[in-house]
């Protein structure tokens, strides 16, 4: 799924709002996964959710599915 970031913290969690208006956190270890340094708000991603939809990635768009 698709959304907008709405913040990002110091810790490297953060917020989105996915295009169906549903506001969604992700924690440290599901930004870790991108490879990214940081995210600015209004900054599109991508998020992977495990089967209980808790965000286990966060990724850009454009970028592909990062490190293995």
């Amino acid at each position: 799924m698709q959304g907008t970031v709405s913040h990002f913290n110091e810790d490297a969690s953060g917020e989105a709002v996915l295009d169906s208006g549903r506001r969604v956190g992700f924690d440290a270890a599901a930004f870790a996964v991108s490879g990214l340094r940081f995210l600015r708000p209004g900054q599109r991603v991508s998020l992977e959710t495990d089967q209980d939809g808790t965000v286990v990635a966060v990724r850009i768009p454009t970028m592909g599915p990062g490190p293995a």
